[in-house]
Formats: structure tokens, C-alpha cells, sequence
């Protein structure tokens, strides 16, 4: 706290000499001194333009400093075949506007200090040049025409269908956690409804439906090296987004309206683990959209196993139902109801029609 009352003090002296300053040009002005106005300008000018360069010095040296600080950070370990791809886009991007405000801003500070204002100058009066209006206007274009159609061919390749063979799981969002439903032996996931959903059955799935009776909901997600992975992604309430960071994987889960996204894992848990030195390491899903008061908890563990330690892994789980079979019960007595009534129906039809 002292440091910073120390610094606010500074900032604040140099604040009230920077006002005594500009007091004494205006006042001098205004008492008509040409000449003590003349010379206070060119001073002033003078420390405006060295302090834009000193700006451009310090402003330029922090943000290196703070780019390579935040390296790491910004560069997460890759574990996915198209995150290359989104990466190779994303600094080609940078590499390119990087160079552009370098020498923009470098040309705006030098020439805010080489054309500060004097007396005995006056500026040339250059008002309009079809050719070079041409040139400042067709380079930009090309170069975004071109980042446009790379960034299109990405997207094309990564929102394409995905192939037969990929694993499905079902990925729903809800304040405030993930929960994820693979589908069973039948490799179909089973239908879910909102209407449905209870405290029980908190994915709303139609248990009534066969190919539902054998999905599980596993409290971390598996998926296997090398193959492909689809995730058909939803939410329960408001918007979440689907994050996995290393996997260079964003999209979002909105109400109404089913979402997916697939990718490729090319890197076992235990691989990035050894790769990054950390014997902890955990690929995760978070969650990027602000969704309320507890978003910070929506964090799913992610777990990259090797083809047949996945097979594995897969053989031991137990379908939802097993484990609720209070859930089946429920829905097999509301089908006999509805049966029964359908019945009933049938019955008084037939005997209005005796009737008639």
C-alpha cells in the first residue's frame, strides 16, 4: 500500500507541474507576448514530441516484455490434429497485423516528433493522389481477402461432417456443471426430452426409447487416441460454451438449439503430462460464457487414454438405468397407463358406434 500511495503522489505532483505549465503558456498569451508565447510553444512542442518517443520506446519494450511473459500462457501445449491448423491461422494473423501496427505506430510517434509545429514552417499542401489512394487500398484488400479465404478453408475443414466411425458423446450444460452421456453396446444415443428432466434424470433422456436403456453418464470424459470424437453439445438453461483448451476447441451450447463439434486427440493424458513436466496434468472442459454466479465451477475433467486402455475403460461402465432402476420403472408403468387408456378409448368408441 505504500508503494502505491508513493506512486499516486508522484503521478499526482507531475500532474499539478504539467498544469503550472500550460497556466504559464495561456498566460503569457494572453498578455500579448509574442515573443514569450513563440518560444513557450516551441518548448512545449518540443517536450511533447520527446515524450511521444519516449512513450514509444517504453510503451514498445513493456509490451515485448509482457508478450514474452505471457508466452507460456498463451501457448498452451497442442493435443488435437486441427488445433495445428488453428494455430498456424492464428499467428499468421498476428505475424501479419503485428508488422502493420509496428511500423504504423513507429511512423505516428516518429512523425508526431520530426513535424511538431514551428513558427517558421507551414505544412505542404498535398491534398489528393489517385495512385497512391490505389495502392493503400488494394494492398489491405488482398491481404484480408487472402486471411479470409485461409481462415474459410479452416472452418470448412473443422465444421465438416464428422466421420462414421467417430465416438459420440453428448455434452449438456446447466448451472453450474457439464454432464456427458455415452451411448451403450447399440452405439445410438438415446432420445432426450426437457420435459423429461427431474431430479433424477437430469439429462432428460427418454428411457422408454431401447436405444436409451443402455446409455451411461460417467463423471469424467474418456475419449481415445488417434480417433475421431464427436460431441453433440446442448444446454438445459442459458448459453454455456464448450472449452478445451488444448484441444483447441470452442463451441457454444445454447438453449433450443443443438450444437457439435469433432476433433482428433493426438495426445494420451500421461503423454502431455511427461510433455509439460507436470505429473498432475488434466486436459479439461470449461466452460467461456459468463452464465451466472457459480460459472467459475463448470469444469469437467478430460481424459485422453490410449485405444485399448479406452476399450477397457468402457467395458467397465454400467448403463444409467442399472444404476437408477427406479428411473425404468417409472417410465415402463407410465407406458402401461397410457396403453390401458388408449384401450379404454378404443372400448367407448366401439360403443358409441353400437349405440348409432
Amino acid at each position: 500500500m505504500i508503494t502505491i500511495a508513493i506512486g499516486l503522489s508522484i503521478l499526482l505532483l507531475l500532474v499539478i507541474l504539467f498544469l503550472l505549465f500550460r497556466i504559464g503558456t495561456l498566460t503569457s498569451i494572453f498578455r500579448g507576448s509574442s515573443e514569450r508565447a513563440a518560444g513557450t510553444t516551441k518548448i512545449s512542442n518540443r517536450v511533447n514530441g520527446t515524450l511521444l518517443l519516449l512513450f514509444l520506446v517504453v510503451g514498445g519494450a513493456a509490451f515485448a516484455w509482457s508478450f514474452a511473459d505471457a508466452w507460456d500462457d498463451m501457448n498452451q501445449p497442442l493435443g488435437s490434429l486441427h488445433g495445428e491448423w488453428t494455430d498456424n491461422l492464428f499467428w499468421t494473423t498476428m505475424v501479419i497485423i503485428g508488422i502493420v501496427f509496428v511500423i504504423t505506430q513507429v511512423l505516428l510517434f516518429f512523425y508526431s516528433y520530426k513535424y511538431q509545429h514551428k513558427d517558421d514552417k507551414r505544412a505542404y499542401y498535398y491534398p489528393h493522389n489517385n495512385k497512391l489512394e490505389i495502392i493503400w487500398t488494394m494492398i489491405p484488400a488482398v491481404v484480408m481477402a487472402v486471411l479470409v479465404f485461409g481462415g474459410w478453408k479452416t472452418w470448412t475443414k473443422i465444421t465438416s461432417a464428422a466421420p462414421e466411425d467417430a465416438v459420440v458423446i453428448e455434452v449438456m450444460g446447466k448451472q453450474f456443471n457439464w454432464m456427458v452421456r455415452y451411448p451403450g453396446a447399440d452405439g445410438k444415443l438415446g432420445v432426450a426430452k426437457h420435459t423429461l428432466i427431474d431430479a433424477t434424470n437430469e439429462m432428460g433422456v427418454d428411457f422408454s426409447d431401447p436405444q436409451a436403456q443402455d446409455d451411461f453418464m460417467p463423471r469424467e470424459i474418456h475419449v481415445p487416441k488417434g480417433k475421431p470424437v464427436l460431441l453433440k453439445i446442448r444446454s438445459r438453461d442459458v448459453i454455456h460454451s464448450v472449452f478445451m483448451p488444448h484441444f483447441r476447441l470452442k463451441m457454444d451450447a445454447v438453449p433450443g438449439m443443438p450444437t457439435k463439434f469433432w476433433f482428433v486427440p493426438t495426445k494420451t493424458t500421461n503423454e502431455m503430462a511427461n510433455e509439460t513436466g507436470n505429473p498432475d496434468f488434466k486436459y479439461e472442459l470449461a466452460c467461456t460464457e459468463i452464465c451466472g454466479r457459480g460459472h467459475f465451477a463448470m469444469r469437467f475433467i478430460v481424459v485422453v487414454d490410449e485405444p485399448e486402455e479406452y476399450e477397457a475403460w468402457l467395458a467397465e461402465q454400467t448403463p444409467f438405468v442399472e444404476q437408477n432402476p427406479q428411473v425404468l420403472a417409472k417410465f415402463q408403468t407410465e407406458s402401461s397407463e397410457v396403453l390401458v387408456a388408449d384401450a379404454h378409448s378404443g372400448e367407448k368408441a366401439e360403443e358409441v358406434k353400437t349405440e348409432l
